[in-house]
């Protein structure tokens, strides 16, 4: 499960700060697929990488699994089996899209594990 409890993240746009995502709450169920849509410029990219690591949130807390993983780098999350897909894959000559998610996933994993 994924707890984001209260979670801002926010740069600083000229000589002001901006908050991208503004104090969010959100549970997803161990199991759950879930899609976030909106427009561009909405945080929707800006959430996930929060949620990986790669961007540092401003305030809040993200539990996995009933861990804190507020503090954790993003190679200790991606340990954790949270990792960060980009809509278009990278293509690598000779390289199917199920050679990448096993070797982001770091073991032997079927299609159906893999989907």
């Amino acid at each position: 499960m994924l707890e984001i409890k209260n979670v801002t993240y926010q740069v600083e746009e000229e000589d002001r700060k901006k908050n991208i995502i503004d104090h969010m709450n959100l549970t997803i169920g161990d199991g759950k697929f879930v899609v976030i849509t909106g427009p561009n410029g909405g945080g929707k990219s800006s959430l996930a990488k929060a949620i990986m690591g790669i961007y540092p949130i401003t305030e809040g807390q993200l539990i996995y699994d009933g861990e804190d993983i507020t503090e954790k780098n993003i190679t200790e999350r991606a340990n954790l089996g949270i990792s960060f897909a980009l809509q278009q894959p990278v293509h690598f000559k000779g390289i199917l899209v199920i050679d990448l998610v096993r070797l982001a996933a770091g073991n032997e994993i079927s299609v159906n594990e893999a989907c």
